[in-house]
Formats: structure tokens, C-alpha cells, sequence
């Protein structure tokens, strides 16, 4: 499932399985996207009657009971497919949203980079992805040229996580940070954050006098992390909570490892469309409710991803 997302930019995210799911155990782990057909899957229902914020969502949506959750259910450990439902970090905190605003929360399966233009199209009421809170994206720039590509939208930032570099295990080509994939071919998801990453080291390597970065974009992080098991590409750039899943599971551990420094660590956000602050709103209102009553620190424990918590959900907190 981005900065360009730690997970993911499309305006370069800012959150995806041809190469095994993944468990996490360090410390922050957590930033992206997946299997593109148009799935949805089942989340727990709320009670209306018991759900202590159900009143400040827009009625139209409360008499539906569902909030449409546009998703690249393809990242793990932040959303992914098992048993045919989506689980992991976004699926579990929307649960804990929706027993707060009596409502259930149905995650529907697409392509990170047409996520936006599905909420804002109104196939979704909101984006669950791993998706990086930017200004860029605040304000609908693409952030490889700078220009106006689309109306911006909002978000209520739940997590906080940047950009890894995950390479072969043994890291037999010697990468260590950005400078070192200069000439190089990278393999990594289209209209993440990552990407926008990898747009702007290519043009440092260029303005020193290296050879530019040979990058490889796929819809989802799994065929990008396919090219790298393969030994097609040096590495993938990736929201570091799915680098470090990936370097733990994929293979029994034997696949991958992630080096270096985070970088650009920032803000997931839940998407919402810049027409709808009731919704936002609510969904801030519910997001620091369970931050208050503890079940978003459990939630993040059950993950293993506590480091990444935030203490409060602030609406575009991104920079």
C-alpha cells in the first residue's frame, strides 16, 4: 500500500500476493496496496443503539450502516487477504471505528493509484490504504511535475511510518542507502510515495553526474517484490511496517532484509473527500476515541507496530 506514502503518491503511496504475506516483530513496523479485482470484504457490524458517536455521521450514511472503504487490499501487515476478508491494521482499526459510530466498514479491493479518483467519484466514502497524509495530496499535485492533477482531498492521520529499502537477504549488491541505487534497477508500486522517493533520488543521481535509477513500476507492491526474490531488480521501496513483514516472513525470513534508515517518515491518513467534513469529522471523533479508551494501542500491540502510534488524530497533519 507512499512523501509519496511511505506507502505511496500518487503524487509521488503517503496504502497489496505473488510473494508470501508476512508477521511483524521490531519495533515501528508498519506504510501501502493488492490482489486488483474488485472483491469486497466483510467487517464486523456495530450496533447503532450502543455506538456512542453514531449521531455525528451524516444521516445518509447512518441509515445505510456501511462507510465504503476504497482499499489496495494487497499490503500487509496494513490490509490484506485472508480467507477470503480483509484483515490487519486498517481492517482492525475500522472495526474499532465502526463500533464507535454504529456502523459497519466494508472494505472493497482496487488499484492504490485510482483510489482517489474512486472516492472522489463516489464509489467509496473513504481510503484505507496506507496511504501517506501530503500536502501534494491535500491539494491534488502531482508531485512529479508540481502541477494541479485533480482536486485534493482530507485526511484524519491515524499512524506514522516512513520508507525502507528492502533488498535480497545478504544484501549481495552492497545497498545501503539512496546514493547506492543510482544506475541500478528498483522495482516498486506505481503512485506510492516510494515512487515520488525514486523520482526525486533519481534526479540527484543525474544532477551528480550518476547514471539514473532504472525503475520498474507495478500496480501492486507483491509483483515489484516478485522482480527483487528473482534477482530482476536490487531492491523495492516500501512503507517500512511491510519492508520489515516482508524480511520476517517472506520465505521463513530467507527472502529478504531491509537496510539502511527510515526515510521520510509521515502520517497515514484515512481519505476522506473535502465535501464531506461531517464524515471527517466523525471518523476524527471516533479515531481519538479509541486512542482514549485503549483499544487503539492494542490493536497496534496485536501487530506489533506500537512505535508507529500517534496520541491524537489530527485532520491534514501531513507535510
Amino acid at each position: 500500500m507512499t512523501a509519496s506514502t511511505t506507502r505511496r503518491t500518487t503524487a509521488a503511496r503517503s496504502r497489496i500476493a505473488a510473494v508470501g504475506a508476512i508477521a511483524v516483530a521490531g519495533a515501528l513496523i508498519l506504510t501501502g496496496c493488492g490482489d486488483q479485482t474488485d472483491k469486497s470484504s466483510d467487517s464486523n457490524t456495530a450496533d447503532s443503539s450502543s455506538a456512542p458517536l453514531a449521531d455525528k455521521l451524516p444521516a445518509d450514511i447512518r441509515k445505510a450502516g456501511v462507510v465504503k472503504v476504497g482499499s489496495d487490499i494487497a499490503y500487509p501487515p496494513v490490509e490484506f487477504m485472508k480467507d477470503g476478508k480483509a484483515v490487519g491494521i486498517d481492517p482492525d482499526i475500522a472495526e474499532a471505528l465502526g463500533k464507535q459510530l454504529g456502523v459497519k466498514f466494508d472494505f472493497q479491493n482496487g488499484k492504490f493509484d485510482q483510489l482517489i479518483v474512486g472516492l472522489q467519484s463516489e464509489r467509496f466514502n473513504v481510503i484505507m490504504s496506507a496511504m501517506n497524509d501530503t500536502k501534494d495530496r491535500q491539494n491534488g499535485i502531482d508531485s512529479d511535475t508540481g502541477k494541479k492533477a485533480g482536486e485534493g482531498i482530507d485526511f484524519v492521520d491515524y499512524f506514522t511510518a516512513g520508507t525502507s529499502i528492502l533488498v535480497q537477504k545478504g544484501n549481495p549488491k552492497g545497498i545501503k542507502t539512496l546514493d547506492d541505487l543510482c544506475g541500478k534497477v528498483v522495482a516498486l508500486q506505481r503512485g506510492t510515495t516510494s515512487e515520488g522517493i525514486a523520482n526525486a533520488q533519481n534526479k540527484k543521481c543525474t544532477d551528480d553526474g550518476k547514471p539514473a535509477i532504472k525503475l520498474q513500476t507495478y500496480d501492486t507492491d507483491p509483483e515489484a517484490l516478485l522482480r527483487l526474490k528473482q534477482g530482476a531488480s536490487v531492491a523495492d521501496l516500501n512503507d517500512f511496517p511491510v519492508a520489515a513483514y516482508n524480511a520476517k516472513t517472506s520465505g521463513g525470513g530467507k527472502d529478504f532484509e531491509v537496510v539502511g534508515e527510515q526515510i521520510e517518515a509521515g502520517p497515514y491518513g484515512i481519505g476522506i473527500s473535502k465535501d464531506q467534513t461531517q464524515l471527517r469529522d466523525a471518523i476524527q471523533a471516533a479515531m481519538n476515541a479509541i486512542i482514549e479508551n485503549g483499544a487503539y494501542t492494542k490493536i497496534l500491540e496485536k501487530w506489533n507496530v506500537t512505535d508507529g502510534a500517534v496520541t491524537e488524530a489530527k485532520i491534514n497533519g501531513g507535510s
